[in-house]
């Protein structure tokens, strides 16, 4: 069987300062010269794994014993992981597949051309978690500063425009008819023996329905759901004491848990999975 060259590009986020799969393609070509080709290419993939419709094709073909070389702009086109990396090269090795990287210059068929691989392999997996760290530190600056970081708005609110330090972002602000649906439900509860299920069964026989639910009605998960969320509670410093007692991390200092506004909370993932606590900038219910 007659083996040909294979090249391989990726690109995860189109964006000016990335180059694009086309331009990948015509740089491994001058390394291909007059031999026979074929291309393989994955656009919105990232480098953290191989699981990759194309890349899972080239491999298909390296195991098949139809490819002599593989080719690529840049090692990290292949692969950002140190061990998915290392088991690749092993298979190419195993089926006699020469490994060509155009910007780097590897020769995998020497030692020192095995070492410089791994140690830029290294680079580019320490570059992947540093871009991770970075974004971890701009969400958790973000949240800090009280900047909607997506994800469902909870019942009773919807998003409105708002501005902090010159920036545009979202706050909740009540909505009317689920706003008064939110009140009953903390009614029923603090105020009678009514547990989830009962305000279930009360919700759904007067007909309260609920609005963002399929078909309409109210589960004991929902409502438990609600009544443990701290979007609902006036941020005074009881409160602050509670959460304090709690080993959360309370951002805000006791004096600014003044009662008006309600909570924000999210996961520090950084430090053992402890929850946050800050003042919202919404006006609770």
């Amino acid at each position: 069987m007659k083996k040909t060259d294979a090249i391989y590009a990726r690109q995860s986020i189109d964006k000016a300062d990335s180059i694009s799969i086309e331009n990948q393609i015509e740089y491994c070509k001058h390394e291909v010269k007059s031999k026979e080709f074929k291309v393989y290419y994955d656009k919105g993939y990232s480098g953290k794994n191989t699981d990759r419709p194309q890349f899972q094709k080239l491999l298909e073909a390296v195991r098949c014993g139809e490819t002599d070389r593989v080719i690529c702009y840049k090692l990290d086109r292949i692969s950002r992981s140190i061990l998915d990396f290392a088991t690749m090269m092993e298979e190419f090795e195993k089926h006699g597949v020469k490994f060509v990287s155009c910007t780097e210059k590897f020769d995998t068929s020497t030692p020192m051309g095995w070492a410089m691989l791994n140690i830029c392999i290294v680079f580019a997996q320490l570059e992947r978690e540093t871009i991770q760290q970075r974004v971890t530190d701009a969400y958790t600056s973000r949240s800090r500063k009280g900047y909607y970081m997506g994800g469902r708005v909870p019942y009773g609110y919807r998003l409105t425009p708002y501005i902090i330090d010159g920036k545009k972002t979202s706050k909740y602000e009540a909505n009317p008819e689920e706003a008064e649906i939110i009140r009953l439900i903390y009614s029923l509860y603090c105020e009678s023996d009514y547990s989830c299920g009962d305000i279930t069964r009360y919700l759904n026989s007067h007909e309260l329905i609920n609005s963002r639910s399929k078909n309409k009605y109210w589960n004991r998960s929902r409502i438990s759901e609600i009544i443990k969320n701290p979007v609902y509670v006036k941020a005074d410093k009881d409160v602050y004491d509670f959460f304090r007692q709690q080993n959360s991390q309370l951002h805000n200092c006791p004096e600014e848990f003044v009662g008006v506004n309600g909570l924000y909370m999210y996961n520090e993932k950084n430090i053992s999975q402890r929850c946050t606590c800050l003042e919202g900038k919404h006006i609770v219910l």
